[in-house]
């Protein structure tokens, strides 16, 4: 589409992404210069329609960004009361001491929220202080300059015909130049990916490791609701099949969140993730805690978990990688989005520095330096030897040497120095001869549920007529590679039922792309063992539409 003429308009900053850390990155930049230029474009219908976290809030991030919060009216109305640890065998469940734990691992003073919620508030605050918000305008493209810099994106193209080519009806958007472009894209997002490739930003860092996580939100029955109670558990259903392990947060209105992460680096491509989110729901004590409910809504995304190490090179010429665009959550907390508030932060008071010095186009070093050094760093370095440990010992060892681990870090010191990560998880998948085929009962429609239907509450919708968003390197990998060796993966890790394999009586075996089912959550671009599929954004607004996510 380089033959397209559009027009271009100019800013100060450009921020693709109206999540946590894209709209921090806005608002701190008004607070510290009311007279800046500053956009925010969001793929999404509305601000929050494609935002989904767990979310229990660690509100440091909001506390550093807008102390009075709670005056202006921020969504935190349900503090945590109490923390649950359990480990869950298949019939039953032992509770973990909270004693053991580091302080790190202390939910007191955290919120359990919506983070569309909070995100739809920030916007609010946002737009007050002069920021434009565009929500359905998905950034396709970059836009480079003579020197090899980003100098912005290209946003609003619409109605492309089904094979890319452009038609009658075709909008070519327009061009958005910044003096700084912030990508906070999310985990795995297409032009971070493309950013990191061409500047070779993970030079030296360990590959990123990613969890996909599942939720449904609940309303239950009004005597078994506790409202700002936490459960974690791990072990069942997983077993020694996959890490992971589920979080379940009593919120107000008789809601309860219940999530489930199976962490992407698993072997056995015959693991239906999404199946054991359905399965672990029929635990005696999950479905006693359900019973007499209903299901209201369902979403899934990908969850960065690589931490410390794996945390590229965060800015190149003209462009700076916010929040999960870099990988910045603590996975022992399940916490990130404080992160990616200071995160947003930190690259605002970068370029702020940088614009009243007449820079342009240049590196924000001292944005990678605040996140390396500073608050964002302490946290994430005190807890980047647990998912490794995890990886390679299973979840009992790493029970214990990353409780270790954690305690002696809180000291200043570690015992196992910083541990590697090795494989993608991408490339930790394993042959299917290797491995045994994983019988998962039918869902009951009551507690657990087909994945189209469950799609259908997560509010998803394309423009069927525009080209397939998820696109593969070569159209027969699928069946001559992934079906022939992994028993295609790819129709059992997404969570969406996007990916079939058909086959006809006397035809060969087809690989179908339902994209209209799409919930962006990018497990596919992470884990098809071929790396054969990339994720891009579709037209704007199109995709999930979380209510309360």
């Amino acid at each position: 589409m380089a033959e397209i003429e559009r027009e271009a308009m100019e800013y100060d900053v450009v921020i693709v992404g109206a999540g946590p850390a894209g709209l921090s990155a806005a608002i701190r930049l008004k607070q510290l210069d009311a007279d800046l230029n500053v956009v925010v474009l969001e793929k999404g219908s509305e601000v929050g329609a494609h935002i989904l976290s767990g979310a229990v809030l660690d509100p440091s991030g909001l506390d550093a960004l807008v102390p009075d919060w709670k005056e202006k009216g921020a969504p935190l109305n349900v503090p945590v009361k109490d923390d649950n640890f359990y480990m869950l065998g298949e019939a039953g469940q032992i509770r973990i001491p909270n004693f053991p734990m580091p302080p790190l691992m202390n939910n007191h003073g955290n919120y359990i929220v919506s983070m569309g919620n909070v995100c739809r508030w920030m916007a609010e605050q946002a737009e007050e202080m002069g920021v434009e918000i565009f929500p359905g305008m998905a950034c396709s493209e970059l836009v480079y300059g003579d020197k090899g810099e980003v100098k912005g994106v290209v946003a609003g193209v619409f109605g492309l015909e089904a094979d890319g080519s452009i038609g009658e009806n075709t909008e070519p958007g327009m061009e958005l130049h910044g003096k700084y472009v912030f990508l906070s894209e999310g985990v795995r997002g297409s032009l971070s990916k493309e950013v990191i490739a061409k500047y070779n930003l993970s030079a030296g860092k360990e590959p990123q490791k990613y969890g996909l996580g599942m939720k449904e939100i609940w309303e239950i029955d009004p005597a078994k609701h506790r409202e700002g109670s936490v459960t974690h558990t791990m072990g069942w259903p997983l077993g020694k099949n996959a890490g992971g392990g589920s979080f379940i947060y009593h919120l107000e209105n008789n809601q309860v969140y219940v999530g489930f992460v199976v962490h992407l680096n698993y072997k056995n491509p015959h693991l239906f993730p999404y199946m054991e989110f359905q399965r672990f729901k029929h635990h005696p004590m999950v479905a006693e805690l359900l019973k007499g409910g209903k299901r209201v809504a369902y979403g899934a995304r990908a969850i960065s978990e690589g931490g410390y190490q794996s945390m590229p090179k965060m800015v190149a010429p003209g462009v700076a990688l916010l929040g999960c665009s870099v990988g910045m959550v603590n996975v022992p907390r399940i916490k990130g989005n404080h992160n990616a508030m200071l995160s947003g932060k930190a690259a605002a008071e970068a370029a702020f520095r940088a614009i009243k010095n007449d820079r342009s186009g240049d590196e924000l070093s001292g944005y990678e330096a605040e996140v390396r050094q500073g608050a964002i760093g302490q946290d994430l370095k005190k807890v980047r030897n647990v998912k490794p440990l995890w990886s390679k010992y299973g979840l009992t060892a790493s029970l214990m040497l990353g409780g270790l681990d954690m305690w002696t870090n809180t000291m200043g010191f570690s015992l196992f120095g910083t541990v590697g990560h090795g494989k993608s998880d991408a490339d930790a998948t394993e042959a299917a001869s290797a491995h045994k085929p994983i019988d998962y009962p039918k869902p009951d429609g009551t507690l657990s549920f087909d994945r189209l239907t469950n799609v259908s509450f997560s509010f998803t919708n394309h423009e069927e007529s525009q080209p397939a968003h998820l696109r593969l390197a070569d159209d027969a990998v699928p069946v001559e590679v992934n079906l022939a060796k992994y028993a295609g993966p790819s129709a059992r890790y997404c969570p969406a039922g996007v990916y079939e394999f058909v086959e006809e009586e006397g035809k060969d075996t087809r690989f179908v792309i339902n994209f209209q089912n799409c919930v962006h959550c990018k497990t596919c671009d992470i884990k098809d063992p071929s790396q054969n599929i990339t994720w891009t954004t579709p037209q704007g607004g199109d995709g999930p539409n979380y209510p309360n996510m």
